[in-house]
């Protein structure tokens, strides 16, 4: 089977169960999505299609979406665009056009994906509830049949700047790098706001093309102005290169650096070894206990359960998708029919608890949760910041040569 036709996800790729029927007639309310199941951004994707597919599974164990009086239950069905943009774009009108065609969409990883897949629901007037895609770009356009279960990407920074502000000794010289993507730019837009607003001064400014291995030059300019800090926004592979060329160029900022997207996951700590510790990022999501959820009884309970079926920890992109299925679950319920306004206007009321955190839809359809600071510490992803201290973190960071 070619990875690019559709797959039917029923817990990681297993047997497919009968709930997990093509098409959306009879008792079956179908979700379609585009994923990035092959290609760079794999790595990230598979969160999406094994999130969705184990949400689906588990609102259908708890009885399925009951509609005026009738039970249905939900169905998954997948497109492998490959990390292709254009592809993903065509794989979503497919979706809404074909003769299987889906009754909602779920969304792609990675906001330039999510920009222009969503153009695809908004001019057919369908809902899409998306989990990857968090550049403001996406919800500045007044489109109505869009929404998003991740935080804005220009506050990506705030809390880490916050923490900023209380730590001794205190930064003066900041370093911004960010990809040139839609979800970079936007927390760079936010994190230039956000360092003003704080008293902070950028030192150096810089974008580098998405998708770049390669950060020597960035690296000797940075090394030039001899920063108290690095922030860099980028995508997770990026994000390991630039780490492991700081190391091979011996450039390490005085204090501490940042990094919005990879720091939670396993694979990051993986990937670098013992080079990941002492390394910054942020999070909206822990697996804790205390976030309640109708579905999986708490995040805690998701986190093993997930583990045991896919053999790897989720993080907070895999949270964030199961919260879209969720927030279908309810609002097509709210609704009490399938028609898509009706469903669009019941997505724009929900507000429950899950195990992602709460969900309710600001007025533009996207999220607002707060960011965790975490560090690595010791191999492992530890909580230092929300509103305050919430451990000590290792700071400031040792050059490379003491380490």
């Amino acid at each position: 089977m070619r990875r690019s036709t559709i797959v039917f996800l029923a817990a990681a790729m297993a047997a497919a169960a009968p709930s997990f029927a093509q098409g959306g007639g009879g008792d079956t309310i179908t979700l379609g999505a585009s994923v990035q199941l092959t290609g760079r951004l794999a790595n990230t994707g598979r969160y999406y299609g094994d999130g969705y597919a184990l949400a689906i599974e588990q609102v259908n164990k708890k009885g399925g979406v009951s509609v005026g009086g009738k039970k249905y239950k939900l169905a998954l069905k997948i497109l492998d665009n490959q990390s292709d943009v254009n592809l993903s774009v065509r794989q979503y009108t497919d979706l809404l056009s074909g003769g299987d065609k889906v009754n909602f969409l779920l969304g792609p990883f990675a906001s330039d994906f999510a920009l222009t897949d969503s153009a695809v629901a908004e001019k057919n007037e369908v809902p899409m509830v998306q989990g990857g895609g968090a550049s403001t770009q996406i919800y500045s356009r007044g489109y109505k049949y869009v929404f998003g279960t991740l935080p804005p990407a220009d506050d990506y920074f705030a809390s880490t700047i916050k923490m900023l502000q209380k730590l001794d000794p205190k930064p003066k010289k900041f370093v911004l790098i960010a990809a040139d993507d839609s979800f970079d730019v936007s927390v760079a837009k936010g994190t230039r706001k956000l360092l003003k607003e704080a008293g902070f001064d950028l030192t150096l400014d810089k974008e580098f093309r998405e998708n770049n291995s390669e950060f020597s030059s960035l690296l000797s300019l940075a090394k030039s102005v001899n920063p108290d800090v690095i922030l860099w926004a980028g995508h997770e592979t990026e994000a390991l290169n630039f780490i492991r060329q700081s190391k091979s160029l011996g450039v390490s900022p005085k204090l501490m650096y940042s990094f919005t997207v990879g720091v939670p996951t396993a694979d990051f700590r993986s990937g670098l070894g013992k080079d990941s510790e002492y390394t910054f990022g942020m999070t909206p999501w822990l697996p804790s206990a205390s976030l309640k959820d109708d579905y999986f009884g708490d995040a805690e309970q998701f986190n093993k359960m997930y583990i045991e079926r896919f053999k790897y920890p989720p993080d907070y992109h895999a949270a964030s998708a199961v919260a879209d299925v969720e927030a279908f679950a309810k609002a097509i319920a709210a609704a009490g029919a399938i028609d898509p306004k009706k469903v669009r206007d019941a997505l724009a009321k929900v507000d429950f608890p899950s195990l992602y955190g709460p969900i309710k839809f600001a007025e533009n359809g996207q999220i607002h949760l707060p960011q965790t600071v975490i560090q690595i510490q010791d191999n492992k992803v530890v909580p230092v910041f929300a509103e305050d201290f919430l451990t000590k973190p290792r700071y400031p960071m040792p050059a490379w040569n003491k380490r």
